[in-house]
């Protein structure tokens, strides 16, 4: 290709940057905050645009056994003379990332509506700086989701960075410096194992097969030959499955999974809500999207060879997240402690490389991208107004704000993963999958993975309801019976979410699995062509 087919990728992701341009020029805090809900606005409404060639079940610029590609967008960028290093700004939206990118427009949206009262809650710290690096976030989550370039992919998932640390390190609680320091440098450390990976994959073949794509990378005959012989080695190790780890650990950071989680609870409690919400709504997100789109199409033998230690560590993350969150007193943390233990079933999904374990792997990231979001704003409204988060000292907050108590029981529920809400289309998914994964993937361990996977839905159940009969449920105490019930603003935060989660739950199919399945099952073509 080497023409441009569609500059509207291009428009998603650089809309939020030119807002947050724009603000630069105006100081007014209403001036301010209405261009950057603006360019978020504009943003979601533009991706919404994605959704037509999946309806319309169009064929796709690049129709190959990793599903169709629309609106790619291709520009020669860097290289050197003799075209030895040749990077492109090759964009592109699949059945994969598709559902990622409206959810990041989604929920960036609502965050900054969600962070409309800034003064209430930080007086002394700039709005403008807030807004600016909020929608500089948003530039560098949505490139990450649309690169088909791994150069590209690269650069976008760095400038990721620097936003989220500061808007943790300035606008965080007490502990603020501790927790954006700790996000950093796990960050960044996964960050240069993946580089690694990424300079091997250009280097390693000849120089006249030498690419950054990704999809060729998956699908060039040649490059599946070189990466997943067992001959190919990489430091005296088979290439195929040190290629994988090295990625694998810095994508598992961002999941996060279990041993490279303890960042996450400090970057949760210390962050702002509005930041919590996207911090797990779409930053979790890209480490399962990275081992999607990177790591099983391009290294399937690994996938393969690895599967029941990637599974074991799936089991890991659902058990032992619940259970933490069982222990916990901190609001915020219980609900921070839970992301670790949902994201686990997107890990054990994968690893059971079979079509119902990918779909429910993929669902989950949506749903939790959903419910996770709600429950850390509804743990902001009740701190904005309680100016604390002990679950201990809550009760009968149900009856002082009834329309709060039924709105978290919404999402609350939809994290649980009750059948009609969103949470339950995942987690059974992934646990049917795992179930039925095959000698190629977990073999043996498939049915005491898929046992301990159903109990820690329990687990999830345990303390969630505990929760709630903590917090909602009981006598109303008089502490709490003068707080004003949900705003306006804060339905409009709320009300979105609680609808897609109950859509979602009763309507899977017609609203994600129509649309990720063909991608999804070219990932598993690969990885059954490469085990």
């Amino acid at each position: 290709m080497n023409e441009s087919v569609s500059s509207l990728l291009s428009w998603i992701v650089f809309v939020p940057m030119i807002g947050a341009v724009v603000l630069l020029f105006f100081n007014r805090a209403e001036t301010v905050k209405r261009i950057a809900l603006l360019a978020t606005i504009v943003s979601l409404a533009l991706s919404l645009l994605l959704l037509q060639p999946f309806l319309d079940d169009e064929p796709g610029a690049d129709g190959t056994s990793y599903g169709m590609v629309y609106f790619q967008q291709f520009v020669p960028w860097i290289s050197t003379s003799g075209g030895a290093f040749q990077v492109n700004y090759h964009l592109g939206v699949d059945g994969l990332s598709m559902p990622l990118i409206i959810l990041t427009t989604l929920i960036t949206a609502l965050a900054c509506l969600a962070s409309w009262n800034f003064e209430s809650w930080k007086t002394k710290r700039g709005l403008k700086g807030y807004m600016f690096l909020l929608l500089m976030l948003e530039t560098g989550m949505l490139g990450v989701f649309v690169s088909l370039d791994f150069f590209l992919f690269y650069i976008f998932w760095e400038v990721m960075l620097l936003p989220m640390y500061f808007l943790i390190g300035i606008w965080g609680g007490a502990r603020r410096e501790y927790a954006a320091i700790k996000f950093f440098i796990y960050t960044l450390a996964g960050s240069v194992l993946m580089l690694v990976a990424m300079l091997a994959f250009y280097f390693y073949p000849t120089a006249d097969i030498r690419t950054f794509n990704l999809i060729q990378l998956a699908n060039s005959p040649q490059l599946q030959a070189l990466f997943n012989d067992p001959n190919t080695l990489f430091l005296g190790f088979k290439f195929s499955t040190a290629m994988f780890l090295l990625l694998f650990i810095g994508f598992a950071i961002k999941v996060p999974i279990f041993p490279f989680h303890t960042w996450l609870p400090d970057a949760h409690v210390e962050a702002p809500t509005p930041i919590s919400m996207i911090l797990a709504g779409v930053l979790l997100k890209m480490g399962g999207y990275g081992l999607f789109r990177v790591c099983y199409p391009i290294l399937p033998s690994a996938a393969s060879y690895l599967a029941v230690f990637l599974g074991t560590l799936g089991v890991i993350n659902i058990i032992y997240g619940a259970l933490c969150a069982m222990a916990q007193d901190d609001f915020k943390k219980l609900v921070a402690y839970s992301s670790i233990s949902h994201m686990g079933y997107v890990l054990l999904g994968m690893a059971a490389m079979t079509e119902a374990g990918f779909q429910g792997a993929m669902f989950q990231m949506i749903a939790h991208g959903i419910s996770s979001p709600m429950c850390f704003f509804l743990v902001g409204v009740i701190y904005d107004r309680a100016h604390h988060r002990e679950i201990n000292r809550f009760g009968g907050l149900w009856l002082s704000m009834p329309v709060y108590g039924s709105l978290a029981t919404v999402g609350f529920f939809a994290s649980l993963g009750l059948p009609a809400l969103c949470g339950f289309i995942g987690e059974i998914y992934a646990i049917f999958g795992t179930f039925s994964s095959g000698p190629d993937a977990l073999g043996p361990y498939a049915i005491p993975f898929g046992i301990l996977a159903a109990a820690g839905a329990i687990l999830t159940a345990g303390y969630i309801l505990w929760m709630i009969q903590r917090v909602y449920l009981g006598k109303e105490r008089a502490e709490y019976a003068g707080f004003s019930d949900v705003s306006a603003r804060e339905i409009v935060v709320l009300v979105p979410m609680a609808l897609l989660a109950v859509v979602l739950g009763i309507l899977p199919k017609q609203t994600l699995l129509d649309f990720v399945t063909d991608t999804l099952n070219g990932i598993l073509t690969i990885g059954a062509g490469g085990s």
